[in-house]
């Protein structure tokens, strides 16, 4: 696959949840950006240098060091919409193009430049936050309904992306529980949580926090 563009957040006021930030207004950036594991969620880093998140209880850290998402996803929705999202809008660090993102599996490993390998961690969640940006009538109810959310990545090598380069995916597990399923069962197919479960490179944390929603 090929990243399309390279997304780096400014912040601006958040009068969706009530926080003094968001960084959800992700920009493309020019040339190459470090990416580094961002160590635990709670002081708002995450694996791109430059960027950040707000809701510092909710976002960032290891396992949502990099948000992805796909041009095929984009064209969707504005299809869907009659909008015209494009990189960033959805406030994603990398926009690629040539794979579906949200087949990629957990556990999955991607390459990239400078060393960089990237593992899959799950998916996007939409909060209110994502609502109140998009600004669209209905807005989580179809994002949830047509299960295109992104995944999650955690950074296992540092290296760097930059807009033109190439993500090679380089492992792939045999369980077949891909991104989207994870979404799926996050936003309320309880039948397929068991299935998620399954997965022995869902990290323990998001094994925790799915167990968690559902009890």
């Amino acid at each position: 696959m090929k990243i399309i563009s390279v997304n780096v957040g400014k912040p601006r006021e958040n009068p969706w949840k009530g926080l003094a930030a968001t960084y959800i207004d992700k920009q493309p950036v020019e040339g190459p950006v470090r990416v580094t594991s961002p160590g635990p969620k709670g002081d708002g880093s995450v694996g791109l240098a430059g960027d950040k998140v707000g809701d510092v209880q909710h976002h960032g850290g290891t396992n949502q060091a990099v948000y992805v998402y796909g041009t095929e996803d984009y064209a969707h929705f504005n299809a869907l919409t009659g909008r015209d999202f494009g990189a960033g809008a959805f406030g994603e660090n990398l926009t690629t193009t040539g794979y579906d993102v949200n087949a990629a599996l957990i556990g999955e490993r991607w390459a990239g430049p400078g060393g960089l390998v990237l593992q899959v961690t799950g998916a996007r969640i939409p909060c209110g936050t994502f609502r109140g940006w998009i600004a669209e009538r209905g807005w989580l109810k179809t994002f949830t309904r047509e299960a295109r959310p992104g995944p999650y990545m955690r950074v296992v090598e540092p290296g760097f992306v930059e807009a033109g380069a190439e993500l090679e995916v380089v492992h792939r597990p045999d369980h077949g529980v891909t991104a989207a399923m994870f979404f799926r069962a996050a936003m309320g197919e309880k039948d397929l949580v068991p299935v998620v479960l399954e997965a022995p490179e869902l990290a323990e944390s998001e094994r925790k926090w799915l167990r968690g929603i559902f009890d």
